[in-house]
């Protein structure tokens, strides 16, 4: 993977598709990376075939990039300038942000500190939680720093233990991460993101909140059940794909050029 650097750390990148086309930038979930989050899943290729450049990272603490273990690092406005010394580094002006889960919000940070630079929002697996949080993390970082997943008993801390073994994940990292990535926006913040903005969250998630909920505090939200899906399995689902290409079809011109 080609790489870059921000703020005295390495991350891993990738830029496929046509360079003179209009850009949107992938930002994934909380112990996650790009390939699981978007290239496994289907997300590169259907919104290359669909006339896009597509641009994804892992995010600092996550895949291939480097891992402190500093909380400080990974405040959201921390995580914001990755995503702008990315855009600088490929000379990308403006550009969709597309953000699942955590990603979502560190999209949403985005679009408050740099709104011409990203003009159209899709979020992923995040709703009114953006706003009132999406509960107790403290037993999922207690999970994350425990010995092995045999002594953890909480049900959500073992769901993202299991990812995070799976994915190779550093955990110390991780557990850092959800220290200070999870702060959340006032809902009068929410209300000056008037950006275009799809809301797709899956009906049988439990961590993200109501989508239309969020919905209703943004000027310019659009919201997508995607039905009969969990906080996992919403990602690759094969109607949010083609509701995000629908909408970003149709708000084309905000991000072109």
């Amino acid at each position: 993977m080609p790489e870059f650097h921000n703020a005295g750390l390495r991350l891993d990148y990738l830029d496929e598709g046509d360079a003179s086309a209009p850009a949107i930038v992938l930002v994934h979930g909380f112990a996650s990376n790009m390939r699981v989050n978007w290239i496994d899943p289907g997300w590169v290729e259907t919104l290359t075939h669909a006339g896009y450049r597509v641009v994804a990272f892992d995010h600092r603490g996550h895949g291939g990039s480097d891992k402190p273990h500093d909380q400080a690092a990974y405040a959201p406005e921390a995580m914001v300038g990755d995503l702008v010394a990315l855009t600088d580094k490929l000379g990308i002006g403006r550009a969709a942000l597309f953000g699942y889960s955590m990603g979502a919000r560190v999209s949403a940070f985005a679009g408050l500190l740099h709104p011409r630079r990203f003009p159209v929002l899709v979020f992923g697996g995040l709703g009114i939680g953006l706003v009132e949080g999406v509960g107790d993390w403290d037993p999922i970082a207690e999970a994350l720093r425990a010995p092995s997943l045999d002594v953890v008993t909480h049900e959500r801390g073992r769901m993202f233990r299991a990812f995070a073994d799976r994915t190779g994940s550093d955990r110390l990292a991780l557990a850092a991460c959800i220290a200070t990535s999870r702060r959340e926006l006032t809902e009068a913040e929410v209300g000056t993101l008037a950006q275009p903005t799809l809301i797709g969250v899956g009906t049988r998630d439990d961590i993200a909140g109501s989508g239309a909920r969020l919905g209703a505090l943004m000027p310019k939200a659009e919201v997508f059940d995607i039905a009969n899906r969990d906080h996992m399995l919403a990602v690759g689902d094969r109607t949010f794909k083609a509701a995000v290409v629908e909408f970003l079809a149709r708000n084309r011109e905000a991000f072109a050029g």
